[in-house]
């Protein structure tokens, strides 16, 4: 059960939100038990899977790049001779760990993006150099936007 306390035109409300049930969800606001029917049935959110883009058109010949998630099923990065890395979803950057010149080692942090309320790392997958950073912090990223450029 989930407990939330709301205030509304200054009137303070407790409510405990229970199971949900195709449509029906048991409710109950300042002790008073009630089934709340919703006008369309709740789905499970959609699954984002982490998508990391590859640039290797450069004249160096490129080593490949894998992406994989960290722990916490973050999204990932993937560093490579000439590679950019591309947001894989859209969010806001919270932080920066990398500057143009920094060799990064595999499992570094690069940055630190919130997306769905929720915070991501944003790790190097493989050793390299960063050539160019093209975002700062607060700023709003778009799925596929180039985060960082790897030499």
């Amino acid at each position: 059960m989930k407990n939330y306390k709301f205030t509304i035109n200054g009137n303070k409300y407790s409510v405990e939100v229970g199971d949900i049930n195709e449509n029906v969800v048991d409710v109950e606001i300042n002790g008073s038990a009630y089934k709340v029917e919703l006008d369309t049935e709740l789905k499970a959110p959609a699954r984002v899977k982490p998508v990391v883009h590859v640039n290797t058109s450069s004249n160096k010949a490129a080593a490949p790049a894998a992406a994989t998630a960290n722990v916490k099923n973050a999204p990932a990065a993937a560093t490579a001779a000439g590679a950019t890395l591309k947001s894989p979803l859209p969010g806001t950057i919270l932080d920066v760990f990398c500057k143009p010149g920094d060799a990064v080692k595999a499992g570094q942090r690069l940055f630190l993006l919130e997306a769905m309320k929720m915070e991501n790392n944003i790790d190097a997958e493989k050793d390299g150099v960063i050539k160019e950073v093209r975002v700062h912090r607060s700023d709003s990223v778009m799925e596929g936007d180039i985060l960082v450029v790897f030499e």
